[in-house]
């Protein structure tokens, strides 16, 4: 399972949302810090976080605890305390427009923090707008996720997902998800299924025979097949080659009687 920091590690960050337009936004945020080890919510200037309205319709289980738990702050206070990371759909393109570039994707900040010996804070601006100019030039680094340059604006509790998503392995302890065990079958019977293939391009006289037994070789290679994989491949082989076997000896009968015929080339009640 994916390892990290505890949740309540200094270093894990928080989340502030800057004049949310939409409560239900804000209850998806505060589900998706649920689901990426996340519990601190700062708010500035947030709408109405009625009990029974949307935004708890949309926390999920953060409802119990990251939502109603969530503060009201001002942009001055995070600014003051925290290292504070900018979210936006808009960059610039060079140092000329600074206020927006350099940028970040999410998946590279992840490396970012580590470094950052401050506390994180993830800043989101408003839905239809995001963070002012005025807002950006205060932080201290500005992030963008890569998107379609027809269309790059998310939801804002999409972009805020996706960012936290990206950051897991700084805030989640364990994942649901086991630790995948590669367990590649032993190189022996990986041979005998190389000697199946190569008999069958011999039987099937292939032009390119070494070229094929090659070709073979690196794509199973690179699969790394495990025991059964392998057992079962060879158990396909071996039927292969019954049949052929059997078919063979059909073959050899029929040589030796002018008047022996294989089952298929019996004539039917409708031939003549």
């Amino acid at each position: 399972m994916s390892g990290g920091p505890e949740v309540d590690d200094p270093r894990t960050p928080i989340v502030v949302v800057v004049d949310a337009e939409t409560p239900g936004n804000v209850g998806t945020i505060a589900r998706a810090m649920k689901n990426f080890g996340l519990s601190d919510l700062r708010l500035v200037d947030p709408p109405e976080l009625d009990p029974d309205g949307e935004a708890y319709g949309f926390a999920g289980h953060a409802r119990e605890d990251v939502l109603p738990d969530a503060t009201e702050t001002t942009l001055d206070e995070v600014v003051a305390d925290f290292f504070t990371v900018g979210c936006t759909a808009i960059t610039g393109e060079d140092a000329r427009r600074h206020v927006r570039y350099p940028f970040v994707t999410p998946a590279d900040l992840a490396d970012e923090l580590r470094e950052v010996a401050a506390r994180p804070a993830l800043v989101f601006g408003r839905e239809g707008t995001g963070l002012s100019n005025v807002e950006l030039e205060r932080l201290d680094r500005v992030c963008s996720i890569p998107a379609s340059d027809t269309y790059p604006v998310l939801n804002l509790g999409q972009a805020a997902t996706i960012l936290m998503y990206e950051l897991r392995d700084l805030t989640v302890e364990a994942t649901q998800l086991p630790d995948p065990v590669r367990e590649r079958a032993v190189e022996g019977e990986i041979e005998r299924l190389y000697g199946y293939v190569d008999d069958l391009l011999a039987v099937s006289e292939h032009r390119n025979q070494d070229r094929v037994s090659r070709l073979v070789r690196r794509v199973v290679g690179r699969s790394h097949p495990t025991d059964r994989e392998v057992h079962t491949l060879l158990g396909v082989f071996r039927r292969v080659n019954r049949q052929l076997e059997h078919r063979a000896k059909l073959l050899d009968r029929y040589d030796e009687t002018d008047h022996y015929l294989l089952d298929e080339e019996r004539p039917g009640p409708d031939d003549s």
